[in-house]
């Protein structure tokens, strides 16, 4: 798709030559005369740049750059990059507009290869910054918001729109993990974040915030009756799809679970408000799943009582988020905690564990000398240790080129295979950037040692 370029300027001339030079570069052009009719035409409109005149009778090109950003912030929209057109040379006025917020100047008469040179660049500079912004905050399984993103845009929502706030889980997912494999679960994983988009209003934010958590404000709905239509809809759908994925004797019982909240009606702050959306969620999950709840007010913060509270409820509510079939990363000040638990239990029932200590340094000649570079390798290797070991084992991160590791119940004679199977699968697909070092030792019991005293 061309390029979309709006030329405002009172000179009928000037507008004619911008779009020649323009049009014939293969950009499609919108020309108007006047301040005013552009802040009207963006009401409708998203063009990719603007190339305003600032001397304009009425509304000069100043004035009109303030409105067009405020008009931008209440629409909720990212602002538009903008090109003074001048014929000032007044080194004063380019300062201005430069903190006022335009991206460039373009001088007139126009000279029609630096008229092209300059769009192009301020296009392609915007281009790359959408790109980065939209990979930072998208989920690349479901292409929704991701964890990060997510709180940002609720919170946003929450504090300036109507609708329903909504924490949604899939019922039963890790099941389709462990039966049919990852793959599948990614497909499902898929499919569901379709349904979820398929009947949300448009306007509506959706995200997913964990392995098979989602969240989403609904915009513009408040009512109970949409939100167990819209529960429906996701429960019926989900199983059609699970069923053409894994056949019509599928035996896993998937559905979806809603939480919801409705927004300003029970405030906006966002905090505040997920909590209470959580709650409804785990009451939910607790009276037979693939349903949903909407919070009413205060009697709603009461505990669950009989059945809701008994250690069969409890436990089904730790079991049922899914647990990534992973290694675990532990923060390295809860670590230590953890690794003493670890080895009182070893000691208490005659377990062995083996502890790696993998060291990364930059491979000289790789080409990794960008520290940026180096570093994002180093975090990539943390993604790759909870994928090639097991969901038993535990690691930190103990520096920023560092990792300990935990492995538990291994084998003394197994533990140079395990680290060789990391060290050689990161090689495989990472064939230079990184030298990997390790230092291992085994921890193992004796019988003979006595079990501490219960």
């Amino acid at each position: 798709m061309a390029d979309w370029i709006v030329v405002v300027d009172d000179n009928m001339a000037n507008l004619q030559m911008a779009g020649t030079v323009l049009s014939k570069a293969n950009k499609k052009v919108s020309a108007m005369k006047s301040g005013q009719r552009l802040l009207t035409f963006m009401q409708e409109n998203e063009p990719d740049l603007i190339l305003l005149d600032i001397m304009m009778p009425e509304m000069d090109g100043f004035e009109t750059l303030r409105r067009l950003r405020e008009q931008e912030k209440e629409m909720g929209r990212d602002p538009v990059p903008v090109i003074f057109l001048t014929a000032d040379e007044d080194s004063n006025t380019e300062r201005r507009g430069f903190e006022e917020g335009v991206s460039d100047y373009i001088r007139k008469p126009f000279n029609p290869e630096v008229l092209l040179r300059r769009v192009e660049n301020i296009v392609s500079k915007e281009e790359k910054l959408q790109n980065l912004k939209t990979e930072a905050n998208i989920d690349r399984l479901t292409g929704l918001l991701n964890k990060g993103a997510a709180a940002e845009e609720l919170k946003s929502c929450c504090a300036e729109q109507s609708g329903l706030l909504m924490m949604i889980d899939l019922d039963s997912f890790k099941l389709v993990n462990d039966l049919y494999g990852h793959e599948m679960g990614d497909k499902v994983l898929i499919a569901f974040a379709e349904i979820i988009r398929k009947y949300v209003p448009a306007g509506s934010r959706c995200a997913r915030v964990g392995g098979d958590e989602f969240s989403a404000f609904a915009k513009g709905v408040f009512e109970k009756d949409w939100l167990d239509e819209f529960a429906g809809h996701l429960n019926r759908d989900l199983v059609a799809k699970a069923k053409s994925l894994m056949g019509e004797d599928m035996p896993i019982p998937l559905g979806a679970s809603v939480g919801a909240i409705a927004v300003p009606e029970q405030g906006r702050d966002y905090e505040e408000l997920l909590k209470k959306t959580d709650k409804m969620l785990y009451i939910v999950k607790k009276n037979g799943k693939h349903d949903s709840k909407l919070y009413q007010g205060d009697e709603a913060e009461e505990e669950p009582k009989g059945q809701d509270s008994d250690i069969a409820s409890v436990m089904t509510v730790l079991s049922e988020r899914s647990i990534p079939n992973a290694a675990l990363q532990v923060d390295k000040e809860s670590f230590p905690y953890v690794y003493r638990y670890i080895m009182r239990y070893i000691v208490r029932n005659h377990r062995a564990i083996g502890n790696v200590l993998f060291t990364l340094s930059k491979e000289s000649g790789s080409g990794t000398g960008n520290s940026e570079e180096y570093a994002e390798l180093c975090n990539e290797f943390a993604d790759h240790i909870r994928e090639t070991l097991r969901k038993s084992d535990i690691f930190m991160r103990y520096r920023r080129n560092q990792y300990f590791v935990v492995l538990m119940d291994v084998q003394k004679e197994a533990l140079d295979t395990v680290v060789g199977n990391v060290i050689r699968s990161w090689k495989e697909a990472h064939p230079t950037g990184l030298v990997i070092d390790y230092e291992a030792s085994f921890s193992e019991i004796p019988d003979s040692i006595p079990r501490e005293r219960e």
